[in-house]
């Protein structure tokens, strides 16, 4: 049985933008709607109507949206979003000037900052500006190796504007991993701070830069941006100057707009890349802006002047996810550096100190604050954060028990699961809607979500693969680098034919919301019987000694055994006794197929800049198969510990 943890009060349901929305599919459409179920259903079943009513209550500022929104919904992929429409994605997210927060950037301890929505278009209009006298136009690549700071914002704003395409990766990428990422697209121009703070401490990025810009012949124009230093030494990086150099011929007069087709390339964004070169994913201006003020709009109930708050680095697509809350005249609060500052507390000082009202973190972060013995709810106000969402990877029952207890008890927890691959989520929050325990609220609107089984047949409260069986506006325009469409149609399409199939182990349960079990090429198969990863992860990390584990299946004798990995609390082992602890907690609490063959002590467990552990990685150095690309790892190292374990001999 569903646990329900939250309802949302009735004066919260009436004031939701969610419930307006509903009123007008009903008095425009003849929606016949009245509730979340049924507004999900005909946003499916009348594609057309409902991205019609999305463009005009979002407020898309644009010509358009024209009389066609879509030519054939079927089409999966190629169909083509409001084909009669020009838009530019700056325009909307520019839209307010006035003196009010547009950003306020804490960076860590070192330095606290804020701009307003004028001063925000005066600084984008002055890069605008500096970027078109750089020979920066229609379809050039910008790219930006930056912390998540204003200047990020300001920048990819100011490339939008000029029809320019913007990629980011973040600073603690190293030589190789910016290689593998900005090598692939011939940016022009590349923006780099000098350096970033993390745990206290100034690093450098400079030498790095040095090193990146002579690999990488397309770039002409290297601006570098005080961060760490107000004015650092950049003459050993070559076709570098100063930010205040480059923008110092230009005085700030309004931003000027170019709109373009709605499937005008905004962004290229990059698979984690653990597997081989990561993949150039193109999205959309129309598509991302359309999608994103959606999901913010009726998903998160985001309203004018509200305080928007996610972790996340300029190398993850919640970046990009987050600076869309502009387009609703939200402020953004941007964070770069550690998340655990302060014993753990900064995030939550942060929402006090400026009124944060959705918090985004990831589970992994809600986990190791639970580990840690945090209780917010005794130390923090947190009175004006009416929603927090969790990402990354699965949000275990146990994290929903967490915050309701030990955060803010009246608080839309909203589990969130999407990707890069659609620059947004195929199941999210539903503010006018109960929270269950370990469930995602909801299929998101608009997107025709299913789960198929092995036959590709539609299958209700059973486990399955995660599809979209109709076309939605954020699918990518394609990968860069792929003419003939075969390693897009190949990443998302061969599977099921027509259908995209986006690698998520999941179940449909009969509340309407959604159970994550893992990803689909990560699932264990002992016995020939598929099990999520997550099943295993939720019972071994609520043993106290454990801090994070990571699981793999390793063929043996003809079949697959399960292998457990656990990294423990500083200064114990593993002992035969915890071993079989750990065992019994699976078996009581799963099936006896979920017992791991082997448990194997290890001091780290690798995972991306993002924070998702890499399990297909670890399975093939079991293997003896070579990991390709560690440099989308933020701790390479920490796979030597997986190489040739004599424990997994026998």
């Amino acid at each position: 049985m569903s646990v329900l943890l939250w309802q949302p009060s009735e004066a919260r349901i009436s004031a939701a933008n969610l419930t307006g929305f509903i009123k007008a599919a009903n008095q425009r459409f003849g929606a016949e709607t009245d509730d979340y179920a049924s507004l999900w259903q005909w946003s499916v079943a009348s594609p057309s109507s409902f991205w019609r009513l999305v463009w005009d209550e979002v407020g898309v500022i644009g010509d358009g949206p024209g009389s066609v929104v879509v030519d054939d919904v079927a089409k999966m992929p190629g169909a083509q979003w409001f084909p009669e429409a020009r838009l530019n994605f700056a325009e909307n997210l520019l839209r307010r000037k006035d003196d009010a927060d547009a950003i306020v950037f804490w960076g860590e301890e070192a330095v606290k900052r804020r701009l307003s929505f004028a001063q925000l278009n005066d600084l984008v209009s002055r890069l605008q500006q500096a970027l078109k006298a750089a020979g920066v136009g229609i379809g050039d690549r910008v790219a930006g190796y930056l912390p998540n700071m204003p200047e990020s914002v300001a920048f990819m704003l100011a490339a939008s504007s000029l029809g320019a395409i913007w990629s980011s990766a973040s600073p603690d990428f190293g030589v190789q991993g910016v290689l593998d990422r900005f090598g692939q697209i011939a940016p022009k121009v590349l923006i780099s701070a000098d350096g970033y703070f993390y745990s206290g401490k100034a690093h450098d990025s400079l030498a790095k830069l040095a090193e990146v810009v002579p690999a990488i012949a397309s770039v002409e124009r290297v601006v570098v941006v005080p961060y760490t230093a107000e004015r650092a030494d950049i003459s050993g990086v070559a076709k570098a100057v100063h930010l205040a150099d480059f923008m110092a011929p230009f005085a700030a007069k309004p931003v000027e707009f170019l709109r373009l087709p709605f499937d005008h390339p905004l962004y290229i964004m990059y698979s984690s890349g653990t597997t081989g070169a990561p993949k150039c994913i193109v999205h959309s201006a129309g598509g991302a802006l359309i999608q994103q003020l959606k999901e913010h709009r009726l998903h998160c109930d985001v309203k004018r002047n509200d305080r928007l708050f996610y972790f996340t680095t300029c190398g993850w697509m919640m970046w990009n996810w987050l600076v869309a809350g502009l387009a609703a005249e939200a402020t953004l609060l941007l964070y770069d550096g550690n998340p655990s500052a302060r014993g753990g507390n900064i995030l939550f000082d942060f929402a006090d100190a400026e009124g944060m009202t959705l918090f985004g973190t990831s589970a992994k972060w809600i986990d190791a604050i639970a580990k840690m013995g945090l209780e917010p709810v005794k130390t923090h106000k947190l009175s004006s954060v009416r929603a927090i969402c969790s990402t990354g990877s699965v949000l275990a029952p146990e994290g929903f028990d967490y915050i309701y207890a030990k955060v803010k008890t009246d608080v839309q927890l909203a589990s969130i699961s999407g990707g890069t691959d659609i620059i947004s989520c195929f199941m999210l929050g539903n503010p006018i809607g109960p929270v269950y325990r370990g469930e995602i609220q909801a299929r998101g609107l608009g997107m025709k979500v299913q789960v198929f089984d092995e036959t590709g047949r539609p299958v209700d409260g059973t486990k399955g693969e995660l599809v979209c069986t109709q076309a939605f506006p954020s699918m990518p325009v394609g990968f860069w680098n792929d003419p003939d469409g075969a390693k897009y149609h190949a990443a998302y399409f061969d599977t099921y034919p027509g259908v995209w199939r986006h690698g998520d182990w999941v179940e449909l349960t009969a509340t309407g919301g959604i159970v994550v079990y893992g990803r689909s090429d990560a699932t264990l198969n002992p016995g020939g019987v598929r099990i999520g990863t997550a099943e295993i992860y939720r019972q071994v990390e609520q043993i106290d000694e454990v801090l994070e584990s990571l699981v793999i299946g390793q063929d043996w004798q003809g079949d697959v055994r399960v292998v457990l990995f656990v990294r423990l609390r500083p200064g114990i082992d593993l002992t035969p006794e915890l071993a079989a602890r750990i065992k019994a907690r699976i078996k009581d609490n799963t099936t006896p197929r979920h017992v791991p063959a082997k448990i194997v002590q290890v001091d780290d467990i690798p995972r991306t800049k993002s924070g998702k552990i890499v399990e297909l990685a670890v399975r093939d150095l079991v293997h003896g198969r070579a990991v390709k690309n560690v440099e989308a790892l933020a701790n390479p190292d920490a796979l030597d510990m997986f190489r040739d374990r004599a424990e997994l001999g026998d």
